[in-house]
C-alpha cells in the first residue's frame, strides 16, 4: 500500500500511531498515562481515567460543559492536550467534592436549583469556582466599572459576564446566578 492508499502518512489502516506516557496530577491523585500526544485533556478524563463529570458538549471550547481546573484557573479541557499539563494540578467536579462532603458551590447549585438537565453543571460550578477566585485576585472583566479599584462588585451583570463562556441549554441562568452570589457570600441582586 502506498500512503495515498491508506490516506494517511506512513501508517496502515488500523495501525495505532505513537504514544506518549504523561504523569497527571488529577484531584489531588497522581495517573500515568499513555496516550496518543493527540489525546486532549477532555478524552483523558473521560476515556483513559473514567472521570465522566467533566462533559463534552460541542467539544470547540465555545460552550464550557468541560470545564475544569488546572493550577486554579479555569480551562475548557477539550482546547488543550493531556500531555501538556504534566506538572500541573489538575481539579475536576468530583475533585470539588462528593455528595458526603460538596464545596460549598456544589451545594448552593442544589440549594438555589441552579441546573435543570444537569449536562452543563460540572463545567458551570468548576467555572463558578474558577471566577470567584479572579474577582478575589482583583482581575477586572469587560464590565467592570472601575478596573483600578481593588475590590470588585459581584453584580449580577458582573457574574453574568464572567460566566459567558458556560452555556446552559435549559436556561438556568438566573439560578446559576443566585447560586454563585450565595457562595461568594453576597445577597440577591
Amino acid at each position: 500500500m502506498t500512503e495515498s492508499d491508506t490516506g494517511t502518512t506512513g501508517r496502515s489502516h488500523g495501525e495505532v500511531g505513537p504514544v506518549s506516557a504523561v504523569r497527571l496530577s488529577v484531584n489531588e491523585q497522581v495517573h500515568r498515562l499513555e496516550v496518543d500526544p493527540r489525546t486532549s485533556l477532555l478524552d483523558a478524563l473521560r476515556e483513559h481515567l473514567r472521570l465522566s463529570g467533566t462533559k463534552k458538549g460541542c467539544d470547540h471550547g465555545q460552550c464550557g460543559a468541560c470545564t475544569v481546573l488546572i493550577n486554579g484557573r479555569r480551562v475548557n479541557s477539550c482546547l488543550t492536550l493531556a500531555v501538556m499539563h504534566e506538572d500541573d494540578e489538575i481539579v475536576t467536579v468530583e475533585g470539588l467534592g462528593d455528595p458526603e462532603g460538596m464545596h460549598p458551590m456544589q451545594r448552593a447549585f442544589v440549594e438555589m436549583d441552579g441546573f435543570q438537565c444537569g449536562y452543563c453543571t460540572p463545567g458551570q460550578i468548576c467555572s463558578a469556582v474558577g471566577m470567584l477566585a479572579e474577582v478575589e485576585a482583583g482581575w477586572p472583566s469587560h464590565v467592570t466599572a472601575d478596573v483600578a479599584t481593588p475590590h470588585i462588585a459581584l453584580t449580577d451583570e458582573e457574574i453574568r459576564e464572567r460566566m459567558s463562556g458556560n452555556i446552559c441549554r435549559c436556561a438556568a441562568y438566573p439560578n446559576i446566578v443566585a447560586a454563585i452570589r450565595s457562595t461568594a457570600g453576597g445577597g440577591t441582586q
